[in-house]
């Protein structure tokens, strides 16, 4: 029993309780760690706010701890007046205003547009997938899905719907978060000032598999990143002739999957799910949910609604063994 007290001790508990929270500020999804001018502000908001509300506290502690157990002579009505206006009204109501001010100060950066000539880009929300339509002003919009990349240093342009219900598009390292409203589009400015992977989410209850509606979302160098758009934009590379890739690919198109995905460079033309093209070189399968490889691609194919939950796609574990071992080799090849 005394070790058990001494565990619960409210000092190693208090300890604990703090280690947990330094280790959900860092990572791919800590708006504590910001890859984005947006996300930097917002941080920079976070601790602000922090600050302030910690010397609200302070103040407010120390007069009661001095009021239970240092008071031992009643107080003067002056030192009372000062004590309840000074301490409990000036005091906050200045902090509290110096948040405030400098909170307003940021609405301009987040509330204006990126500039004319940016990079744009299209994300729809569904469920519980994300379409991703990059809208070059010189060429045709290239589509994946479940994965944006973006150009480091550059200020982008984020064009936000949704199909079906309420959305809430949030990549926390990189800036604030947007809803997504059927029937309306709006936007939001991204400025990634660092290199790296991070990982978005769904911020908005939308049903079932709501957590496991997440996005990748990888910065390069501008180079890289205009490399890989071009690459994008390609059609499918055709697989070897004999190749298990090869079978797979017809076992694709006689089951009828081109109805609602496409493979631009095939008869697969299907708008209702995402883009395939080159989704074997994604970083990930399922809108963040698996990884990307071919036993990944067999289970999400057999075991649909296992994986994703009420998911629209319908499950096609009814495929031979080897049909669906052909059809992850294709999958993973579409690079």
């Amino acid at each position: 029993m005394s070790r058990l007290r001494g565990v619960l001790d409210p000092r190693i508990m208090c300890a604990l309780g703090v280690l947990l929270l330094a280790g959900g500020c860092s990572g791919p999804q800590s708006a504590l760690q910001p890859g984005g001018r947006g996300a930097e502000r917002i941080a920079d908001l976070f601790w602000y706010l922090s600050i302030g509300a910690a010397l609200i506290w302070g103040v407010s502690v120390t007069l009661w701890v001095r009021a239970v157990y240092f008071a031992r002579q009643p107080i003067g009505v002056r030192t009372r007046r000062l004590i309840i206006i000074g301490g409990g009204v000036v005091f906050p109501t200045l902090t509290l205003a110096a948040v405030l001010s400098y909170s307003l100060a940021m609405l301009p950066d987040f509330l204006e547009p990126a500039p004319e000539g940016s990079l744009r880009i299209e994300v729809i929300g569904h469920q519980w997938w994300w379409r991703v339509r990059y809208l070059p002003a010189d060429g045709e919009p290239v589509e994946l899905a479940n994965e944006i990349r973006l150009p480091v240093g550059e200020p982008v342009q984020l064009e936000l719907e949704s199909r079906d219900v309420i959305h809430s598009f949030w990549i926390p390292a990189l800036g604030g978060k947007m809803d997504m409203i059927p029937g309306r589009r709006t936007r939001l400015k991204l400025e990634p000032t660092s290199v790296g992977v991070y990982r978005g989410a769904c911020a908005e209850y939308c049903g079932t598999s709501h957590a496991l509606m997440g996005i990748s979302v990888m910065v390069q160098e501008g180079p890289d990143f205009e490399a890989w758009l071009r690459q994008q934009a390609a059609p499918a590379a055709a697989p070897g002739a004999g190749s298990p890739a090869e079978r797979g690919r017809d076992v694709f198109l006689a089951n009828g999957c081109g109805a609602c995905h496409a493979v631009r460079g095939t008869a697969a033309d299907g708008v209702i799910g995402p883009d395939l093209t080159h989704v074997g070189g994604r970083l990930s399968l399922a809108a963040a949910t698996l990884p990307n490889d071919a036993e990944a691609f067999r289970r999400f194919v057999a075991l649909t609604d296992e994986v994703k939950p009420s998911v629209h796609m319908p499950a096609f574990g009814m495929l031979p063994p080897e049909d669906l071992d052909a059809l992850a080799a294709y999958l993973e090849s579409l690079r």
